[in-house]
């Protein structure tokens, strides 16, 4: 909540700073409901908790300006929810807890990232955009793998946290082709990154409508298809090879 106040107040700032017709103010958000599967844990194993199918949220502000050096800024939130639980075919070692075979143990995936992207405009018209550019995501959040053991004295909650807060550098691209006379536009972004022992990427394709088309404000309706994935060898200690996708909707708001 802290970096989302610190983005909301950087961007109340630029706009009482810069003239309204030297800069373009982007709103946006999506509800995404996605499918999540894969495994995590420690370097020792990592296993599937058969994660659960959500719907997750996730919003941007970007802002753009006819400065030709100077980078647009764009700062994105997502947010990735889940749980799960599995019976254990071995023992298994998390955060310092030892959940022993044949546990029935319940994880709880709480990851969250802000995107701070700094990109160019290669392209601008209205058949065509390309935009190019360099993302900081930062994670932040928890995991929790708790299990429940019955000992003579009576059940007791054996549980084990892992946080994780990291920046990650990634490539960020996204491109726009315009249909004339039909109001719509189809749409490519993402953010990769293959470096090391870590694979991320996020990705989404889509369609968006014209809703509404004036000299105050354009309002977009987007539809598409999105994919997250996190394979990651010793993020904050964490190891998972976990992706999440499915269908979004979303609208975006340009003043």
């Amino acid at each position: 909540m802290k970096k989302i106040a610190l983005a909301v107040t950087f961007a109340s700032i630029l706009s009482t700073n810069v003239q309204a017709d030297a800069l373009g103010i982007y709103l946006g958000g999506q509800v995404w409901d996605n499918q999540a599967s894969g495994v995590f844990g420690e370097s020792s194993s990592q296993i599937d908790f058969n994660l659960a199918d959500k719907k997750q949220n996730s919003f941007f502000l970007a802002f753009e300006h006819p400065l030709p050096i100077i980078p647009n800024i764009k700062i994105a939130s997502t947010s990735l929810e889940t749980e799960g639980e599995t019976t254990l075919a071995n023992d298994f070692e998390f955060e310092g807890e030892t959940f022993r075979e044949g546990s029935m143990v319940n994880a709880d995936f709480n990851i969250s990232y802000v995107d701070y992207t700094l990109y160019y405009e290669l392209f601008d018209n209205d058949l065509l955009s390309f935009d190019f550019g360099l993302t900081g995501r930062d994670f932040d959040g928890d995991i929790t793998v708790a299990a429940t053991v019955n000992l003579d004295s009576g059940p007791v909650t054996q549980s084990g946290t892992l946080e994780v807060t990291e920046i990650v550098p990634m490539l960020y691209v996204a491109t726009n082709v315009g249909l004339p006379l039909t109001g719509l536009n189809l749409y490519a972004q993402g953010n990769f990154l293959s470096f090391d022992s870590h694979t991320l990427y996020d990705y989404e394709v889509g369609v968006s409508y014209e809703l509404i088309d004036n000299l105050a404000v354009d309002v977009n309706i987007n539809a598409g298809y999105r994919a997250v994935k996190l394979e990651l060898e010793d993020l904050s200690d964490l190891y998972t090879n976990i992706e999440f996708d499915g269908v979004f909707l979303g609208t975006t708001i340009h003043f």
